[in-house]
């Protein structure tokens, strides 16, 4: 299993949505308590959706806080596949985060430029205080594919060839995502069974490349997690 890391099990995916919306208001306090700012990383996908509504009806220092996105499809920015679309719609444009607080991956540049651009953005931003990550029933996690290569080193990646639609995308890299005070894991149903298992065994996944130096949080339904 992944060194370094808590699980937290819950019985659906509305519970780990509620659990982890806790988690980011504390989070966010802590951090702007501490520095001043928050900087927070969103995910794409269902559950972290559910997140996002329940961080639109909350009250937060919503001036302080930054927003980062792991990964982005390149389609045109109004498209309904688009991960800063689903997110402004659920969630920001109902809260009072100023909008050059809002760092949207500018993917619609295409994988090449979009990542170059990113990755001065995401070295400006670096550290972050906390990341959301999702995972594929293939252990992929934000746009980081089994058997892809990418260059270590670098912050963000162009992204070609993606196993789901659309093949072209700009991903943050592992070492980019890794570099946060708190990383947290949303992962829900039954189609996560196998990529759990593997994670769990250690397998080669791109999940397991995110290594932060505090432990990782798994916050997972009971449908993905079977011990079985």
């Amino acid at each position: 299993m992944q060194q370094n890391s808590r699980w937290h099990t819950l019985e659906t995916a509305d519970q780990v949505a509620l659990s982890v919306f806790h988690e980011i208001l504390k989070a966010a306090e802590q951090a702007i308590s501490d520095q001043g700012t928050f900087k927070l990383v969103l995910a794409g996908g269902g559950t972290p959706e559910k997140v996002y509504r329940l961080l639109a009806e909350a009250n937060a220092d919503w001036s302080k806080w930054f927003i980062y996105y792991g990964d982005e499809r390149c389609l045109p920015v109004d498209h309904a596949d688009r991960n800063s679309l689903m997110a402004f719609e659920s969630f920001l444009k109902h809260v009072a985060i100023p909008e050059a607080q809002i760092f949207t991956i500018p993917a619609e540049l295409g994988p090449d430029l979009g990542a170059k651009e990113y990755q001065e953005v995401v070295a400006a931003a670096l550290p972050f205080d906390m990341v959301l990550l999702g995972m594929g029933e293939d252990g992929h996690t934000a746009s980081l594919f089994p058997g892809h290569k990418n260059q270590p080193e670098e912050l963000a990646h162009a992204v070609y060839n993606s196993p789901k639609p659309p093949p072209e995308r700009v991903s943050i890299s592992a070492k980019a995502l890794s570099d946060t005070n708190q990383l947290i894991f949303l992962v829900t149903g039954a189609n996560k069974q196998d990529a759990v298992k593997g994670w769990r065994a250690g397998d080669d996944l791109p999940v397991a490349t995110i290594v932060p130096v505090n432990p990782i949080d798994v916050y997972i339904d009971q449908a993905a997690f079977n011990t079985q």
